[in-house]
């Protein structure tokens, strides 16, 4: 009879955090799978866990996935832990994770601890809508595309980033997205935790003076409605209003909707458009 797989939360900072439903499968599993097993043993240890180790990092994931399939094949019970928080969300777990269900194993993800959520709700920024973009890449080449695809959008952004990249991070964000507001969450729930909440040009400002420590979740304020509108009606400038009606029939539209969508383009009313179709 096969085992099972358990994607096991455990604590961002404050060892409290670990939930009992965690422990329970941490003492039952025959096998605790770990990003990094001298920092796991740490944990282990204070909670008497005594289990076989194995790594399971991002370098090794995917071969060692399938040994840890192999096993759990073979009637094992494995649980998957990161250094911290939810295993698959910016850690090691989303491999393994498709592979069980490509090959019909039976797994199950506990919830607990992530920096994600926690961050988002400090911020004081809108929770209805969010995006998560775990850290960028290093090269402005590679995270350029990403940040373009995401400047016009209206969710609240949420990204990692370690201290000695930190300040690289948010003058490369100044320069593409403006200067918006930000909460800096800083060492989440242990002893030195720390919420700033700054526009980025402050922030900027305050970490040339002052050294980032610890590692960082950026929760950056979506786009407001009014920048959005307000770009969107600038596209047309280059257009006269006869030009912009003509831009749409020569799509395929017909007179009538071009001069509504004109309308709500360029936030008019339609008996103004109205007096400019009359000669197209």
């Amino acid at each position: 009879m096969a085992g099972k797989l358990y994607l096991v939360p455990t604590p961002i900072g404050n060892l409290k955090d670990i939930t009992l439903r965690a422990l329970e499968v941490l003492q039952s599993v025959d096998i605790i799978a770990a990003e990094d097993t001298r920092q796991s043993l740490k944990l282990l240890n204070h909670f008497n866990i005594r289990k076989t180790l194995t790594s399971y990092h991002q370098h090794n994931e995917q071969g060692k996935s399938e040994n840890i399939i192999d096993q759990i094949k073979e009637g094992k019970n494995v649980a998957i832990i990161s250094d911290a928080g939810t295993p698959g969300i910016s850690d090691p777990g989303s491999v393994i994770v498709l592979k069980c269900i490509e090959q019909n194993i039976k797994f199950e993800v506990l919830p607990g601890a992530t920096a994600i959520t926690t961050a988002l709700v400090y911020s004081g920024f809108d929770t209805t809508k969010f995006i998560f973009r775990g850290f960028l890449p290093r090269e402005n080449k590679e995270r350029k595309p990403i940040i373009d695809d995401l400047i016009n959008r209206s969710e609240t952004l949420i990204m990692y980033e370690a201290p000695h990249r930190l300040l690289n991070t948010l003058e490369f964000l100044y320069e593409n997205i403006g200067n918006r507001k930000i909460s800096m969450c800083r060492e989440l729930t242990k002893l030195y935790e720390e919420i700033i909440r700054l526009t980025l040009e402050e922030a900027i400002e305050y970490y040339r003076n002052n050294s980032p420590r610890g590692e960082y979740v950026l929760v950056i304020e979506g786009k407001s409605k009014e920048d959005i509108d307000k770009d969107e009606r600038a596209k047309w400038d280059t257009l006269s209003i006869e030009e912009h009606i003509l831009k749409y029939i020569n799509e395929g539209i017909s007179k009538k909707d071009a001069m509504k969508k004109v309308a709500k383009d360029r936030d008019m009313s339609k008996s103004e458009i109205y007096k400019y179709s009359l000669n197209i």
